[in-house]
């Protein structure tokens, strides 16, 4: 994507309403004037930070008639800023991993034996689950789109490394707990007939260093209901291998009934196994947004190994510490003009700085067809795409560490 005519789409945007109470951070480099503006992050306390609430869905449906009219070719259609919240599918996956208020991936490289480490992880990998809102979303990642953060010892690196389709990667390292952590995925979305499921591909590896264990996992699907209640649900089934230590955990993510019984909403059920001797060691039962606990099945004895409370409560937003090592493809900057105009309701300037980033990105694609130029990713190799229903999408960092980044995440 060709960055310098973006930086001097963005670079001239207004500083914001007052009222507002998202952060705003501008680049005074007289070579590279960028504005970042972050917004807080998708908690447990509410499910879009304190900075952006939804307008109402009565308001959304007759903005999305108004853009369309009957016999519209829809091939070129731009969802209206309305429906979005300001922020990049590309922060959401990085949200996941940096934005905690208990520091549960350090605790799975400190954990005394290879249970306590991998107990650490299960709970690690619940805590990367967000509650959504129904009927917004984040931004589709632009090509080259990139976010950079630091929260303590961990920098946390990802990129768009494929637009069709859309595969996001990420790359993070924390060298004082040498850990290392790989990503690479994308959603296949199917109407079901009473709403979308949201295919996650891809996996997820986290490596401790120190300890020569890698796990690999998956990511449940996500689900957007309409019928009988609408609602976004976390669903499917998520599996943990050791291949070290012969440990595996099996979760099942569940909900409500199509009736709207709740019984299982939000609700996760698994066990722990040894594939030595295939026996269960812990079953695991709780609900992602509240308490995830394991039961000794040698003892019966039960203990918490998650709190939704202590790790995805009370969110601090990311801010610039350091505007002069911004990008031009950095989220916050690519999104700023659409994520003011998003947070001060000015839906015009919204939808017009958000078509004017997305029709950028399609001439890219034209020019490069014309050169016959393919696309190249900046941090990460890409390989192993096999065009199959289940497609494998394999990335490698380019470099062996992620350095420290000029967006930083307060404690």
């Amino acid at each position: 994507m060709n960055f310098y005519r973006l930086r001097s789409f963005i670079k001239d945007s207004p500083p914001p309403s007052s009222s507002s109470s998202f952060k705003l951070q501008v680049n005074d480099n007289e070579d590279d004037n960028f504005t970042a503006l972050l917004t807080s992050p998708l908690s447990l306390d509410t499910t879009s930070g304190n900075d952006y609430t939804a307008p109402n869905l009565l308001q959304r449906v007759f903005t999305l008639l108004k853009n369309v009219r009957p016999g519209s070719d829809l091939t070129r259609f731009t969802l209206p800023a309305i429906f979005n919240i300001p922020k990049s599918q590309l922060q959401c996956y990085g949200e996941s991993v940096y934005c905690v208020s208990n520091d549960v991936l350090s605790q799975c490289a400190n954990g005394e034996t290879a249970v306590d480490r991998f107990t650490s992880v299960v709970a690690w990998s619940v805590s990367t689950v967000r509650p959504l809102m129904f009927g917004v979303a984040p931004y589709n990642p632009v090509l080259g789109e990139t976010h950079h953060v630091t929260r303590g010892n961990l920098n946390v690196l990802l990129e768009q490394v494929s637009h069709h389709p859309p595969v996001s990667a990420l790359h993070a390292t924390n060298d004082k707990d040498n850990i290392e952590m790989t990503m690479c995925q994308y959603a296949i979305p199917k109407f079901n007939g009473t709403g979308i499921e949201a295919k996650v591909i891809g996996k997820r590896e986290l490596s401790l260093l120190e300890k020569g264990e890698t796990y690999v996992m998956n990511s449940p699907n996500l689900v957007i209901k309409f019928f009988p209640v609408p609602d976004v649900e976390w669903l499917g089934n998520v599996t943990i291998k050791c291949q070290e230590t012969g440990l595996v955990a099996h979760l099942c993510y569940k909900g409500s009934s199509f009736l709207g019984r709740k019984g299982n909403y939000r609700a996760i059920r698994g066990k722990i196994i040894s594939s030595l001797n295939m026996k269960t060691i812990y079953e695991i039962n709780g609900h992602w947004d509240r308490t995830v606990a394991i039961k000794d099945v040698s003892n019966g004895k039960t203990r918490v190994i998650y709190s939704a409370k202590d790790v995805i409560s009370s969110l601090k937003t990311p801010v610039v510490k350091d505007p002069k090592g911004l990008q031009a493809s950095e989220s916050a900057v690519v999104w700023a003009k659409v994520n003011e105009g998003i947070l001060n309701k000015k839906w015009d300037k919204a939808n017009d700085a958000k078509v004017g980033i997305e029709e950028n990105e399609r001439e890219m694609v034209r020019n490069r067809k014309i050169k016959g130029e393919a696309w190249v990713p900046k941090h990460f190799i890409l390989s192993g795409c096999k065009e199959t229903d289940d497609r494998a999408w394999e990335v490698k960092p380019r470099n062996l560490k992620v350095p420290p980044a000029p967006i930083v995440v307060p404690f």
